[in-house]
């Protein structure tokens, strides 16, 4: 089974203006609805796929609700120990004139010890079952990185592959559990290793060292230049499709999404890589995060190559 923890659940509120502009009033254009939250969004786009598994996380209110229900709509089995306040609205603001977008990330949820408590419950009963768990993204208020480090090493210690897809300060606390994968894009790595990386050869250089260091395998996503995947017998560079894009955001997660489905189906991890790319540039085409149409991605799938690195 997969298993997604998500500390931080999230709705994501996407708006797409002509131009964005301050200090006046600014008509969208349209406004999607959809997930976020690295591991949710993973768990989504599996369930697009026809891929059950289950989420556990925190939620809250009727946001909270929200996400559950779109989980629930694609066969996700949903265990969500339910904190104080609110789930979170994350902003997502797409200019059509430029191409940028800008997200704006509100306060989130409260979370006190004996939330903490009943989700290491839940969270434990679930690794019984689970041959892959999902995890990462930021924390709610009442959390701290080392959450990650234990969720890590629990699931290590029974031998549960771990993907993992977070920020500084969280990144490098849940790394140092050693995850069996890590999914960054450059600008984490770079604030992981705390040095900018600008090169393909410089991001390398930076996933070998975590490769060597941690045992950890790297999967740099670098957004319309493509990905780069740092493993232990190979490594490869994976250029972009290309395509106009409607909303890059929650393509990386589909990564996560191509990794999970391979490891879970004994695959070898290449066909996760093509299956996850060709995933994220289907997402991209969508207004909403994480969203895309299967037929998409079917026909993308043979167009991604994996080409080995360095050569």
């Amino acid at each position: 089974m997969i298993v997604s923890l998500t500390p931080n659940t999230t709705i994501d509120l996407t708006v797409f203006v002509d131009h964005l502009q301050t200090n006046t009033t600014i008509r969208a254009t349209r406004t999607v609805y959809s997930l976020g939250g690295k591991p949710t969004d993973a768990a989504w786009i599996l369930g697009r796929m026809g891929v059950g598994s289950q989420a556990l996380g925190l939620a809250a209110g009727a946001i909270g609700e929200k996400v559950k229900a779109l989980l629930e709509d694609f066969g996700v089995r949903v265990d969500f120990v339910a904190a104080e306040g609110e789930t979170r609205i994350n902003t997502v603001i797409i200019d059509e004139s430029s191409g940028e977008h800008t997200t704006i990330t509100s306060a989130s949820m409260l979370v006190r010890p004996p939330h903490l408590d009943a989700l290491r419950e839940r969270y434990l009963a679930a690794l019984e079952r689970a041959t892959v768990l999902i995890t990462g993204g930021s924390l709610p208020p009442g959390m701290e990185p080392d959450f990650y480090f234990e969720a890590i090493e629990l699931a290590r210690e029974r031998d549960v592959p771990v993907i993992f897809d977070a920020s500084e300060p969280n990144l490098s606390a849940g790394l140092s559990a050693r995850p069996d994968y890590i999914k960054p894009n450059e600008h984490e790595l770079s604030a992981l290793v705390g040095r900018k990386l600008k090169t393909d050869a410089e991001l390398y250089d930076a996933g070998r060292e975590i490769l060597e260091r941690y045992g950890t395998q790297v999967v740099i996503t670098m957004g319309a230049d493509g990905a780069l995947a740092v493993l232990r017998e190979r490594s490869y560079r994976i250029p972009p499709i290309q395509v106009e894009v409607s909303s890059p955001a929650g393509a990386g997660d589909a990564v996560l999404a191509g990794l999970a489905h391979a490891i879970y189906h004994r695959q070898p991890l290449e066909e996760g890589l093509r299956l996850g790319v060709a995933a994220a540039t289907a997402v991209c085409l969508q207004a909403g995060t994480a969203a895309y149409e299967l037929a998409d991605m079917q026909r993308f799938l043979p167009q991604v190559e994996l080409i080995p690195y360095p050569n």
